[in-house]
């Protein structure tokens, strides 16, 4: 028994090197060094060469042609795994939604205090500038975020209140006051609309996605500030929309 404890330990040692080097990537701009990776993951250098090369040859991790690594197809694909039951069967609702209107849509879900999103429907001339499949941004100035954070216990949204928030444009809202006030709006009315918080000229239609009591996502849409007085004639399409998902995600069929 003590000797397959000792295995135990040793295998999660090992495990969470392992895990610390693939961390180092994590808001990385581009490809690192093995100095890099090691000075990022807080792990010796030595230890640093032997488990990038175990992770190259797994397919974990691909080398670059300057003698940089960066996260290999096979991550990707397991990260494609994750998520996948709810992705799927959203998605054909949320192409339903992008054909009656022609503007993005997307699906986000809560990762830590970020809007991690899950799925991503534009046109060609709407190519998105800022989030993309798989992408991060901050729960406060995104739409599809505010209602994620809406759904968290009181205790993690005075938590997130109190941290530095980012401000990706000049009209970010940030002031803790005014962000609690914007939830409690969010938690009465069921929805959220953000306007330039994200991308000057851009505002954000999002609402939850809600099973079995919990919500386990968010729907949004990315418009033109112009656009601003179509909320009205777009909401009964998003409400749709996310009744559709939900009843798909309960095993209902909707008549």
């Amino acid at each position: 028994m003590a000797h397959n404890k000792a295995e135990t330990a040793e295998s999660s040692s090992v495990t969470s090197r392992a895990l610390s080097v693939l961390s180092a990537f994590e808001n990385s701009p581009g490809a690192l060094s093995v100095a890099r990776i090691s000075q990022r993951s807080g792990l010796p250098l030595s230890t640093t060469y032997r488990l990038v090369h175990e992770l190259e040859e797994w397919g974990g991790l691909d080398k670059t042609s300057d003698g940089k690594y960066q996260v290999g197809m096979r991550i990707w694909e397991l990260g494609q795994l994750a998520g996948r039951r709810l992705r799927d069967r959203a998605h054909p609702f949320l192409q339903d939604l992008f054909d009656l209107t022609h503007e993005k849509v997307h699906m986000a879900v809560r990762e830590g205090t970020q809007t991690l999103y899950t799925d991503k429907i534009y046109g060609s001339r709407k190519v998105p500038l800022i989030s993309r499949v798989g992408g991060r941004l901050p729960l406060h100035a995104t739409a599809v975020g505010r209602v994620l954070l809406a759904a968290q216990p009181e205790w993690f949204i005075e938590a997130y209140f109190e941290r530095e928030l980012e401000t990706p444009t000049p009209k970010t809202v940030v002031d803790p006051e005014i962000l609690r006030a914007e939830i409690d709006e969010v938690q009465r009315t069921g929805y959220s609309i953000t306007i330039e918080q994200m991308r000057v000229g851009q505002f954000s239609l999002a609402l939850p996605v809600i099973v079995e009591g919990q919500t386990i996502a968010a729907v949004g849409m990315v418009l033109d500030k112009a656009k601003i007085g179509e909320v009205r004639r777009l909401m009964p399409l998003m409400r749709g929309t996310v009744e559709s998902i939900q009843s798909s995600m309960s095993g209902r069929t909707i008549r």
